[in-house]
């Protein structure tokens, strides 16, 4: 049913740290305090989704009202599982371009990405004022979207070793199974990512753990990060799973958004 609650989005200690003192606000937020009804119930903000599209529209209108913006304000975008990045401005907003990440230095534009398992990942260097967020399933991860994401931050002058990063809720290796072919792909891109994979109950499939090989990627860059441990997967009540929605056969399913913003110059 519509809910009258406003949403209530999970906040990271490292980012809020990184950012006292300054006007970077963001928010992990789940599937609470929206109006989508059925199988989306709750704060459904995709727009590829089949949703009513007045709701959705209701549930973006939301997350920017939670960061005091008009829902004008928020950039998404288009997202494909590539490591490309876009550089949002106060002129471009309207744009969704067919990319996974998306960095600004522009105070008043609220960047976000949308999950339903995959990984989002909030970027943030206050004190040179550059934001970034990222969408990392395990394409976009092992093509480089984060490596991407930091990089396009310092081509807007942040510093490396001032970006703090978090990776949002997302699916937990307990429930991430995969088949051989992926295992075979993981390896032969690079034997150590062996580490990634433990031996599932079927013979040849395994459990991947997306969440530690995120954060470990990001660490590798020479970024500060940390990891929000809920699992999408398991918490239904809280997130959208896309493997959830799949494993029941289920026509559709909704996104939750992870965003950031710069309130002010």
């Amino acid at each position: 049913m519509p809910s009258d609650r406003g949403p209530d989005p999970v906040r990271s200690p490292l980012l809020d740290a990184a950012s006292d003192g300054t006007s970077i606000r963001h928010g992990f937020f789940s599937r609470v305090g929206g109006v989508s009804e059925g199988i989306y119930e709750g704060l459904n903000v995709g727009l590829g989704s089949d949703d009513d599209q007045d709701k959705v529209r209701e549930n973006r209108s939301r997350v920017a009202g939670w960061f005091g913006l008009e829902p004008g304000r928020l950039a998404t975008l288009h997202q494909v599982h590539s490591p490309d990045v876009h550089v949002a401005t106060a002129e471009n907003i309207a744009e969704r371009p067919k990319c996974d990440g998306v960095v600004t230095a522009d105070p008043g534009v609220l960047i976000g990405i949308l999950t339903a398992d995959c990984g989002p990942i909030l970027f943030c260097d206050a004190d040179n004022g550059v934001i970034g967020a990222a969408h990392a399933g395990w394409r976009g991860a092992f093509d480089g979207v984060l490596e991407n994401t930091v990089a396009k931050m310092e081509e807007l002058g942040a510093s490396r070793g001032k970006i703090v990063a978090c990776l949002g809720p997302s699916i937990s290796q307990d429930n991430y199974e995969v088949g051989p072919e992926f295992i075979g792909r993981a390896l032969t891109a690079d034997t150590a990512n062996a580490r990634w994979f433990v031996p599932s109950e079927r013979d040849g499939h395994a459990m991947f753990d997306l969440r530690g090989m995120t954060v470990a990627r990001l660490e590798a860059a020479g970024i500060r990060a940390a990891m929000i441990e809920a699992c999408t997967y398991a918490d239904e009540d809280k997130w959208f799973s896309y493997r959830r929605t799949t494993h029941r056969g289920e026509a559709d399913y909704g996104r939750q958004i992870s965003a950031i913003a710069i309130l002010g110059s």
